[in-house]
């Protein structure tokens, strides 16, 4: 299956012609050996733009290279502008399955018809996206909704692209000697994860619901309702939101935004959901996000799309926010320190040779403003340096370090002049200042009082326990007081 699989990738790659894109690559030899055996290829050059054949592609492909393309298309500095504009489209522009299915999906799932169920229902669709795609319909309470439907056979063809990972990643350990580093089995399973769980609509359903009363009071962001009377495993219905892309850049400056503003309220809203929740949206491409223009000045971002959501641990927070500010406060000897403590590198690393490697990879990028940095580029020295220290993939901050992308390559679009450090710093000092506080050390204590309390009669057991299996454990190892001379 998995050799089907990557035949049937060559043969897509062929057909749009990828290897003109990148025609000096010695990799992408059988793809321009079966496209010119292929009289079907040799006009496809001249029909379709390069953004466009590479868009078409990773259409056929499925949603797991979709997914890929989403991403791509918020990099404008990585990618020409042609191929980045061209590749928004797959963000809500996918091909959408006929209207027919939809109602058929519909009917089975509701038990009955439609004008039953909705005082209206609109058809043609509201959005097309690789997983789903959304239609607007009114409840019968009077309330504008908008109900989105999962394509019809994406679990499997999904399941296929995943097992086709599987056997790329077991490839790659087998050929490359520093695979290890990368973790591939693992990112493969991490990402299994995600995209499996983005097809439940009722978990979708719940990841807004937490959202938005995480954000109820907020006046950065609005999150809809969810109606779960009307959600099932593969409908979701949620409360229609009215507002402008926020990649509609003119419609943003027409309207005379703030876009210093709006830049700045989108790093606050992300490091508020990783810090002060340790719940975020992780699929923040420009698809998901508009932009509430009621108050031009003071603009509002209005989420949608909860299908990918991130969270991490205490320990990942702290290692995060200290590792943060120590590269703010240019201490690379403390994020030499840091990444031993959190076991990201080995414990015998070398800390001095280390922190000159950090020291040599992030010096350069300060005091530039937005436009002049580069996550990408730093991104790769960082693994460079990696390389040399042992440094592995994590797999539980693949979806943090996805959604950075995806904030930078917003604020590039919206601000290309903010200062993303200047912005975050603050934050993170105020967050780590209230983390250590009095306050906060009294909650969790009061939290925890009564398992405290229930525990403490055990207490003195416990610890002579302790005391006893040390002692056992010496004299086994030969070092009580009777062995020794």
């Amino acid at each position: 299956m998995s050799l089907l699989r990557a035949i049937k990738i060559v043969r897509i790659c062929a057909r749009y012609r990828l290897d003109t894109v990148f025609p000096n690559h010695k990799l992408l030899f059988s793809i321009k050996l079966l496209a010119c055996l292929n009289p079907g290829c040799w006009l496809v050059t001249q029909r379709y733009s390069r953004g466009e054949r590479i868009r078409l592609a990773l259409e056929t492909l499925g949603p797991i290279f979709i997914k890929f393309g989403q991403i791509l298309s918020t990099r404008r500095d990585l990618l020409p502008d042609d191929i980045a504009l061209e590749l928004t489209k797959l963000q809500d522009q996918v091909p959408p399955f006929p209207s027919a299915e939809v109602l058929d999906i519909l009917q089975t799932t509701y038990g009955k018809p439609l004008t039953e169920v909705f005082e209206a229902f609109d058809s043609q669709p509201l959005a097309s996206a690789s997983i789903a795609q959304v239609h607007c319909a009114v409840l019968p309470t009077g309330e504008d909704v908008v109900v989105k439907v999962v394509r019809p056979g994406i679990e499997k063809a999904v399941r296929k692209d995943v097992r086709f990972l599987y056997a790329v990643a077991k490839w790659v350990k087998r050929v490359w000697k520093d695979a290890y580093r990368l973790r591939p089995t693992e990112v493969v399973a991490e990402f299994e994860r995600t995209i499996i769980d983005e097809l439940d609509m009722i978990r979708e359903g719940a990841n807004a619901s937490e959202l938005r009363r995480n954000f109820i009071d907020s006046n950065l962001i609005y999150v809809p309702k969810v109606y779960f009377d009307y959600t099932h495993a593969n409908v979701l219905v949620l409360e229609r939101l009215y507002g402008t892309k926020i990649s509609d850049i003119e419609t943003l400056y027409a309207h005379n935004v703030d876009m210093e503003k709006l830049a700045r309220h989108g790093v606050e809203i992300f490091m508020t959901q990783v810090f002060r929740d340790s719940f975020f949206h992780a699929d923040m491409h420009p698809g998901n996000v508009l932009v509430d223009l009621h108050d031009a000045s003071n603009p509002k971002y209005c989420a949608v799309d909860f299908g990918i959501m991130g969270s991490l641990s205490d320990d990942d927070q702290r290692y995060l926010a200290e590792n943060f500010l120590a590269f703010f406060n240019r201490d690379y000897k403390r994020i030499a320190q840091l990444h031993v403590e959190s076991l990201w590198v080995p414990a015998e690393t070398n800390i001095q040779e280390f922190e000159a490697a950090i020291r040599t990879v992030c010096e350069p990028i300060f005091q530039k403003p937005m436009s002049e940095i580069s996550f990408g580029m730093l991104l790769l020295r960082l693994f460079q340096v990696a390389r040399r220290f042992d440094m592995q993939v994590q797999p539980q901050l693949l979806l943090l370090q996805k959604t950075l992308l995806n904030i930078e390559g917003l604020g590039r679009q919206l601000y290309p002049d903010l200062d993303l450090w200047d912005t975050v710093k603050p934050y993170l000092e105020s967050w780590m200042r209230e983390r250590y506080s009095i306050k906060n050390l009294y909650k969790k204590l009061k939290a925890n009082l009564p398992s405290i309390i229930e525990k403490f009669p055990d207490m003195p057991e416990l610890f002579y326990q302790a005391l006893y299996n040390l002692a056992q454990a010496n004299n086994a190892n030969g070092d009580s007081p009777k062995n020794q001379d």
